[in-house]
């Protein structure tokens, strides 16, 4: 860092995802936050100028509070790491692999992590037949915040008729009933596990709208399952060499017990606005705000 007394932090957010408005957000959360701790701060959105905008402003810290392609999975930390910035949350190769959801599944497979059966196929033959027997939910591979999810009920007759604006190659995933769980990791700790309850699917607007979903934290869990989940969350974030903040979102069909619990995905980018879930958890365990913020600046660096 600079010798500047108060270190400058340049919060990137917004940028061209599907998760742009997330992101900013998210970002003017974190930025306003960290005014708070006495940093200087610069929100910056993030395009195609963003290199050169940050050799004219010269930060010492990037707060990465991008969502979704481009700002999560490792093309924004590549280019960090290629100015020698250093930046929050996790690295190139781990961003990577947490954006793709097929490749994430083989890392917990590797970890001896549960996963729920999937395939990938094209989108117009998804469009066509079924891919597995319903029911299922289709997904991109490669989007976060349940952008573009399709859940096809038990005794569906047809797929739904997929928009152009999914990608070309999506996931068929099988659908797990029961309950929505997720667990933040800062550093090496597993925070708590909440429950998420809303009165439908989990979508983009049960997640970012006012009223749209209900968190339970700590959630009410058999003690060996809320175990589980702060353990499996642990394994995923090491397996997939994560660092910062991460959080890991599960299934929990109670009618099986352990053997219901599988883990969805893992977010290297959590959402931190004021609805999300990681902020939530991290002030139930004591860190407000502001001083969650500030612990991933001081914890930013290159060579992720």
């Amino acid at each position: 860092m600079s010798s500047r007394t108060a270190p400058v932090v340049a919060v990137l957010m917004g940028g061209p995802s599907a998760e742009r408005e997330v992101s900013l957000s998210s970002g003017r959360e974190c930025a306003n936050a960290l005014r708070g701790e006495g940093f200087q701060v610069i929100e910056l959105d993030a395009g195609p100028d963003l290199a050169a905008r940050l050799d004219e402003l010269r930060p010492d810290v990037a707060f990465n509070a991008l969502h979704g392609r481009w700002g999560e999975d490792g093309c924004v930390q590549g280019l960090l790491e290629w100015i020698g910035l250093p930046y929050t949350h996790s690295g190139v190769l781990s961003s990577a692999l947490a954006m793709d959801k097929e490749r994430t599944k083989a890392v917990y497979r590797a970890a001896g992590l549960p996963v729920v059966e999937s395939l990938l196929t094209e989108r117009d033959v998804a469009s066509r037949v079924h891919a597995m027997d319903p029911p299922y939910v289709i997904k991109p591979n490669n989007e976060g915040s349940s952008v573009g999810i399709y859940l096809v009920a038990e005794g569906a007759n047809a797929p739904p008729k997929l928009p152009a604006t999914m990608p070309e190659t999506v996931m068929v995933e099988a659908y797990v009933p029961g309950r929505e769980l997720t667990v933040t990791v800062m550093g090496d700790r597993a925070l708590t596990v909440t429950d998420i309850i809303t009165d439908g699917w989990y979508d983009y607007d049960a997640k970012y709208k006012h009223g749209g979903s209900r968190h339970v934290l700590p959630a009410d869990l058999p003690g060996e399952i809320f175990d589980a989940c702060l353990d499996y969350a642990r394994r995923a974030h090491d397996a997939l060499g994560c660092r910062g903040l991460s959080r890991t979102d599960f299934r929990w069909d109670e009618t099986r017990g352990q053997d219901g619990l599988y883990l969805l995905e893992t977010n290297t980018q959590p959402g931190m606005t004021p609805t999300s879930l990681s902020p939530e958890q991290a002030e139930h365990c004591g860190i407000g705000f502001g001083a969650l913020c500030a612990w991933m600046v001081e914890d930013a660096s290159c060579n992720r």
